[in-house]
């Protein structure tokens, strides 16, 4: 990849390129910035150029592909302030790499029956990453508390056996390196199978001791410059600096090796090391470690696990059995990711990462640094851009290192900062230029002789008093000099350098700037023009204090062709419409015209209930306003607001009535308001139906009851009566029988006389 540095070639610049007052380091700028500037190409010189071709060999399991050498030089310019270096590393997981494994193991008494499946995990072990590497080495640690109370009881007889009953257990330990990394499997197997479990008081383990112990003392353990892995094991939690308090030991964790016939010997002198301490022994040693942990504990070891890079957690199974598979697929993940770190960045220097991973995939930020799901054979790609913000203190070279996470091999950068130009060098000494001879005329400006200043060396310092020269620097004999924005020299205002190279003061009294101008949208002369002695100087098509007021009329244009849809003015590139009725970019939009409701029904419908015509596209065919749900109609927007809205009630396939508002707010987005809840008619009550059904069966029935009695009442009081009168009859017979057979036997007598 090349990279061109710019920079003006002063010599042949002519003399009116710097606007009175400006220094002459303003000559000295970026490309685009000078060309706007007025300086003609001609006057430009593509002073350097370098190809960056760097080339290093096999990196662990993952390969980085720069092209020779293996230390790159490069070059930093002060005058490309801000401009971004760039340079690709290419990596490829190569196959077949050499892998070392260090099991640290918790030897407390809760992993008893964990250590029987462990003394036969070294030729098992072997065999599975034979499958994938065929250059493997396992070492054996492990480790219980720190050896002082209140960790472990300090009785003589807890000292030589501290497990209870008839337990048989070995003395407590800090961290014992059982064996060292070996590829004699069953040598693993002979060593680890004489262990013995120990014991102590608390629950959280002495493990952080041993892993810095690990990392750090590379000669005991017999770390190679290869994938380095260690296994830590284990059933509790864990102490941290400061725990130590507690036993009485407050010296901090000094990082260093302190194995003494491969036992930890200053765990009563020193405090357990913090997480901050770990992570860098353990990025400084380029280990990646394994954390293999019971159900129990997992939550406490994956907050771990983010905390210190290239690392992963494993469920362990209550008696380790599972501890092969777990090896074997925590190592594929951390294998298959790579993650770049660089060392410490000199002041003023930045650093920025973009990947190009697996399946295209980019990232940036610190997504950039890494890429996953990396497997054999596959290639992913990082660009690296430093830039330099300023030249540091006597622009000695800084060197930056590269390097992939877990891994020894490094990229080394060395920053050359070039503070000077290459024309210093070139410099006419006692140059006519610079008046008379009294300097050296150098990148097109005088580097004046000892008792001469000014521009042109103009003046002298024992023949002008200051006084005399700063009367010359003072706007209309006022008392600022160079109106506080410059010095004078000989007479002459030389303007102050602003801290943003792109701000600078102008003009015979520094009165001028190019960054006070009226700002619009944040940004000066609205990003539409330049700034010339606190004026703005609009581009073509654009006006206003702020070049803030566009005069293209193509952004007021309605669909039917016509300015603002004949219904406003086109001003500053922005319809202002006449007509109240009318809104929008374009006045086209009439939220209170008729038909709006009906128009946004079925969007309205969708999206505040799921229902309607629209359902299946709403996302597509109604995302084109603003939903807010309000609890009730009450909270619906009133009218007399700021802008116009229309009120809608609208019924659905259910006969259920919503209501919403349609409007288009003062920034031209599109507010629909809409009642959360449905007002649907209600349903037949069913029990006061069949309750009614019920009383007027009853009622009907006791009137029918009634009227039937009513009738009978009446019916048996005629037959009473008909009854009393045929008793009348009766009676008036039976006395006239009476008198015809008295008559009759009177007459019988007479006769009978």
């Amino acid at each position: 990849m090349q990279f061109v540095m710019i920079l003006i070639n002063l010599l042949p610049l002519p003399q009116e390129f710097l606007k009175q007052g400006e220094a002459t380091s303003t000559r000295c700028d970026e490309l685009e910035s000078l060309r706007k500037r007025g300086c003609r190409t001609i006057h430009l010189n593509q002073h350097f150029s370098v190809n960056i071709n760097v080339n290093v060999p096999e990196l662990a399991k993952v390969q980085i592909f720069i092209h020779s050498p293996w230390f790159y030089t490069l070059p930093i310019f002060l005058y490309t302030v801000g401009e971004p270096q760039s340079f690709n590393l290419k990596f490829k997981r190569a196959e077949d790499y050499p892998i070392d494994l260090y099991y640290l193991m918790d030897l407390s008494y809760s992993m008893k029956d964990d250590l029987e499946n462990v003394k036969n995990l070294g030729t098992q072990l072997m065999l599975e990453m034979s499958k994938i590497t065929s250059d493997f080495r396992i070492g054996f640690g492990s480790f219980v508390e720190k050896t002082v109370m209140p960790y472990i009881s300090t009785t003589p007889a807890k000292l030589l056996n501290p497990c209870t009953g008839d337990q048989n257990c070995t003395s407590p330990f800090s961290y014992k390196n059982v064996l060292k990394l070996t590829s004699n499997g069953q040598e693993f197997n002979t060593l680890v199978g004489r262990q013995q479990i120990s014991g102590n008081l608390d629950s959280p383990e002495g493990g952080f001791d041993a892993i810095m112990q690990v990392a750090v003392c590379g000669e005991h353990i017999g770390w190679r410059n290869v994938t380095r892995l260690l296994v830590f094991s284990t059933d509790a939690g864990f102490h941290f600096a400061g725990d130590g308090k507690l036993g009485g030991i407050v010296l901090p964790n000094d990082g260093k090796c302190h194995l003494e016939n491969n036992m930890y010997t200053m765990s009563h002198y020193y405090d357990y090391p913090s997480i901050a301490h770990l992570v860098q022994k353990l990025s400084d040693n380029n280990i990646q470690t394994i954390f293999a942990i019971t159900e129990e504990f997992q939550p406490v070891y994956k907050e771990l696990k983010n905390l210190i890079p290239k690392s992963a957690v494993g469920t362990l199974s209550a008696n380790s059995s599972n501890v092969i598979n777990l090896i074997i697929d925590a190592y594929n993940s951390l294998s298959s990711e790579v993650i770049l770190e660089n060392s410490k960045l000199a002041e003023g220097v930045t650093i920025a990462y973009q990947s190009r991973c697996k399946n295209g995939v980019t990232g940036e930020g610190e997504m950039g640094r890494k890429c996953s799901n990396i497997s054999i054979g596959d290639e992913v790609s990082f660009t690296i851009s430093i830039t330099a913000k300023q030249c540091p203190k006597m622009g000695k070279p800084e060197t930056i290192k590269i390097k992939p996470l877990g891994f020894t091999e490094e990229v080394e950068i060395a920053l050359n900062f070039i503070c000077e130009c290459d024309c210093h060098k070139k410099g006419t000494e006692n140059s006519e230029i610079c008046h008379k001879g009294n300097g050296t005329y150098e990148c097109g400006a005088c580097r004046c002789n000892e008792g001469r200043i000014g521009r042109h060396c103009e003046c002298s310092t024992n023949e002008v008093t200051s006084e005399d020269l700063d009367k010359n620097c003072r706007k209309d004999n006022g008392t600022d000099i160079c109106s506080n924005n410059g010095d004078c020299v000989c007479g002459t205002c030389e303007c102050k350098k602003r801290e943003n190279p792109e701000e600078r003061y102008s003009g015979k009294f520094c009165d001028c700037d190019n960054f006070n101008c009226d700002r619009s949208n944040n940004k000066l002369c609205g990003g539409h023009g330049r700034c010339e002695c606190r004026v703005c100087i609009c581009d073509a098509n654009w006006t206003g204090s702020a070049c803030d007021c566009s005069l293209d009329t193509t952004t007021c244009l309605a669909s039917n062709k016509q300015i603002c849809n004949g219904r406003g003015t086109c001003e500053c590139g922005t319809c202002k419409c006449t007509d109240p009725k009318f809104q929008g970019p374009t006045c086209e939009i009439c939220p209170t015209c008729p038909g709006v409701c009906a128009e946004h029904k079925e969007c309205v419908q969708c999206r505040a209930f799921g229902t309607g015509e629209k359902k299946e596209t709403c996302e597509r065919d109604c995302s084109y306003f603003n939903l807010i749900k309000v609890k009730d109609r009450d909270k619906l927007p009133q009218p007399g607001q700021a802008f116009p809205l229309m009120h809608c009630k609208e019924r659905d396939a259910n006969d259920c009535w919503f209501y919403y508002t349609y409007a288009v707010n003062n920034n031209t987005e599109k507010e629909v308001h809409v009642v959360e809840t449905l007002d649907c008619p209600a349903g037949p009550d069913i029990i006061p139906i069949v309750a009614g059904v019920v009383a007027g069966i009853v009622l009907i029935g006791l009137a029918l009851l009634l009227i039937w009695k009513l009738l009978m009442i009446i019916h048996d009081r005629r037959e009473f009566a008909k009854f009393e009168k045929e008793k009348m009859n009766a009676k008036w017979d039976t006395v006239r029988v009476d008198i015809m057979i008295l008559f009759q036997v009177a007459t019988l007598w007479v006769e009978v006389r």
